[in-house]
């Protein structure tokens, strides 16, 4: 369970992108002589997204490995917030972020699984490990999802997230409702 008063203070969702929004996995190979790489998504995590959206939440990806795969399905989901740095030095990016959206680190809630995540952890209000993250992840982390990444970790964090704050059956039928759907 996420804790109630951390949730309310987020204004932000920030995620690492392989192990968290993918299963870490990395098709590779090459197609008529280009080189081309593939990651597997959760279709279930893209929803989540719209949801957070009706909450009033904003989202960034902050990667350290740059992939067409992640470009093309932050601009599917409506990412406007997506940096990939071959570094994978996370501070830098996120503090340029917050600072332009006029946001402190406790207003920041960020969902990652690997050793580059460690550093933003210390910093967050709310940090949040994946069931497959790596040991010194989860020994930082407020919180811990039952599901690992790509398999719906992060719809697991947006659903949490919203409930502690209480915003999810609210963010849910406007959902719905904007599709056009019977609300609950």
């Amino acid at each position: 369970m996420i804790d109630p008063v951390r949730a309310r203070r987020i204004k932000l969702l920030g995620l690492d992108v392989d192990g968290v929004l993918t299963d870490n996995g990395l098709w590779i190979g090459t197609v008529g002589g280009a080189r081309v790489e593939f990651k597997r998504f959760d279709a279930q995590d893209g929803l989540g997204f719209a949801l957070l959206r009706n909450a009033g939440l904003e989202v960034c990806w902050v990667s350290g490995r740059v992939s067409d795969s992640t470009a093309e399905r932050a601009k599917e989901l409506k990412i406007t917030e997506l940096v990939q740095d071959r570094g994978a030095n996370k501070l830098v990016p996120v503090q340029e972020i917050l600072t332009r959206k006029g946001l402190g680190w406790d207003e920041l809630a960020w969902v990652g699984d690997d050793i580059a995540d460690l550093p933003v952890f210390r910093k967050v209000g709310l940090a949040i490990a994946t069931d497959n993250a790596v040991p010194e992840a989860k020994a930082l982390a407020h919180h811990v999802t039952a599901r690992p990444g790509g398999y719906g970790a992060v719809r697991e964090v947006i659903v949490d997230l919203l409930t502690a704050r209480g915003e999810y059956d609210a963010a849910l039928r406007r959902y719905l409702e904007e599709r056009g759907d019977h609300p609950l």
